[in-house]
């Protein structure tokens, strides 16, 4: 099994006892991303839009430092304190994502790291 650590500056630093992304083989597993702005560490400002975007660009960004892209996501998990929230992440998911869609679950959850309103992890398949 070859394991390695994916870090990228274009995304937030890890905040905790984790990595940005493991890969192993050709799998890799991105670790939750929140909106945070990767050169302020700062949430970013503007609603629930702004931090869906902020979430969906930095998860782009781990995945880019991987080797791949949001093509090569093959199953999305998406944690939302506010589920009233899900045909916005649609409507933006939408701009990121062509067909065939990666398998996804969302969920409302009450709390989320920093009072975000929006956080999502990935799993990819290079190759």
């Amino acid at each position: 099994m070859a394991k390695s650590i994916i870090q990228t500056d274009n995304a937030p630093a890890a905040i905790g006892t984790y990595s940005q992304a493991v890969k192993v083989d050709n799998t890799v597993y991105i670790s939750g991303q929140i909106p945070l702005d990767p050169a302020s560490m700062e949430i970013v400002e503007g609603g629930i839009e702004a931090q869906i975007t902020r979430v969906f660009d930095n998860l782009s960004a781990v995945a880019q430092a991987a080797g791949g892209g949001l093509q090569d996501v093959v199953k999305l998990n998406i944690y939302l304190t506010d589920l009233s929230h899900f045909p916005t992440v649609n409507e933006i998911m939408a701009q990121y994502f062509k067909e065939p869609y990666p398998a996804r679950a969302a969920v409302e959850v009450s709390a989320l790291p920093k009072g975000v309103g929006v956080e999502m992890d990935a799993v990819l398949v290079l190759g």
